[in-house]
Formats: structure tokens, sequence, C-alpha cells
């Protein structure tokens, strides 16, 4: 069972791979960042639990299915796995903004099925990883360092909510997810 203060918990769109406001709907459209699939080996490498919680309310559009998405998290793990690291879980959302489920973020639900999944007590001491303001609300009831990349939505985030990075909020901002892991991994030295 990893500890706590040893997981990473990462949004997908916007954070590993490139986002689109139209969605990204095929395993052709899912581009990653070549610095992110390194980041996410290279905390794996260093010790860290690397888990995703993602909203993909493009299946409850009818953009596409599962098994889409399917073949997208199977690229994605294949291609960690390539770089030397591990993703040891992948929560999603499928539901649309007005389908009422727990899961969705803000709402902490994907957050608590990693915790479960993982075998987990607690997620306090833990880092959330997102480019929205939504993934850095889910993130607080749980009891996880919030951390906001400038990829994605994140300038943009970043422009609409500028108390994030005000004295005395928690919020670490980084350009990237590399820059992230780069951040984290030294803290241990």
């Amino acid at each position: 069972m990893p500890s706590p203060d040893r997981l990473v918990i990462l949004d997908r769109d916007g954070v590993i791979n490139r986002d689109s406001d139209d969605y990204v709907k095929s395993l052709e459209e899912w581009i990653p960042y070549p610095s992110a699939i390194d980041a996410i080996a290279r905390l794996s490498q260093a010790g860290w639990t690397v888990a995703v919680a993602t909203n993909q309310s493009g299946i409850a559009r009818g953009y596409y299915d599962e098994a889409t998405l399917a073949e997208m998290h199977a690229e994605l793990i294949r291609l960690v796995g390539e770089a030397g690291g591990e993703i040891a879980h992948i929560a999603f959302c499928p539901h649309g903004p007005d389908d009422g489920c727990e899961c969705r973020k803000p709402l902490p639900g994907l957050l608590e099925q990693i915790r479960t999944a993982l075998g987990m007590e607690t997620l306090a001491g833990s880092w959330m990883v997102g480019d929205s303001l939504r993934d850095l609300q889910a993130c607080e009831p749980m009891g996880c360092h919030p951390v906001l990349v400038r990829t994605g939505k994140g300038e943009r985030t970043l422009a609409q909510n500028p108390e994030l990075v005000s004295q005395g909020n928690d919020t670490r901002v980084f350009d990237d997810l590399a820059s992230f892991a780069d951040w984290l991994i030294k803290q241990e030295r």
C-alpha cells in the first residue's frame, strides 16, 4: 500500500496530454507531452506512486465511448512503461456536468476511487496536479497539496483566479508536469 506522502495524482487532459476545447475524442487526437511521459517515469523511478483522475464527459456527450477511452489509457500506460515508469490507477468520470454524479471534479469522488483502489486510508499529504480550478477544488476535502501547471488550461485558470498565487494560498504553480517532477524529486535530497 502506497503512503499518501508518496502519491501524485494527475489530471489527464492539459497535464499529461494536449487538451482540446473540442474534446480529445480518439487515440489519434490524444497527443501526450513527451516531457510529461518522462516526468511520470522519473517520479515512478524515484519511488512515487502515480495515479490519474480525469473527467471524461465526452462519453456522456456521445463524442466517444469507453472503449476509445480505454485505447487512450492503454497507450498512456504503454508509453510510461517504455519510459521506465508506472501508473498505479486511472480513475475517470464518464458523466456530464448535469448528471448529478459523485465523481465529476470538483467533487472528490475520483480521488476517493483512487484511495480505495490503492487500499489507502487517506490521501492527506499527497499531491494533486491539474490545469483547472476544479482539479484543485477536488483535492481540498481530501487533504491533498494542490499544484497548478501552466499547460493546457493552466494559464487561463491562473489569469481567472489570481488568488491562487496570493500570500497564504498553498497552491504551487509550475510551468508543466516536468518542472513539478523536478522540484518534487529535488525536495528529497
